[in-house]
């Protein structure tokens, strides 16, 4: 599911204190209760919401090598948001288009 860091620029924006965020987010959560699902066993420590706030607040475990791969359905939801839609003019389905020279 998950395309790791191949083409992501996430892990050179990480603050030089990432290791400490870890650490404290461990202390707060020693369990790793996923906080998108509850169950306990998270293994990626997530942005809550979107972006790159990296305050421990906005930090917290999610499963996403683990079943249910709660973090890989989160990201994946917030990559298609972002991504711009292509637009294009709706057509008439063809069962509503008129036949040529008054045909059924």
């Amino acid at each position: 599911m998950s395309g790791g860091w191949q083409r992501s620029t996430r892990k050179t924006r990480l603050p030089p204190n990432w290791r400490a965020l870890r650490t404290e987010a461990h202390r707060r959560n020693p369990q790793h209760i996923c906080h998108i699902c509850g169950q306990p066993g998270g293994d990626t420590l997530d942005h809550k919401q979107p972006g790159d706030n990296h305050h421990i607040d906005n930090l917290d475990w999610a499963h996403d090598r683990t079943p249910p791969h709660c973090h890989r359905y989160k990201s994946a939801a917030e990559g298609n948001a972002a991504r711009p839609r292509a637009r294009r003019d709706p057509e008439p389905h063809p069962g509503l288009i008129d036949p040529p020279n008054g045909r059924n």
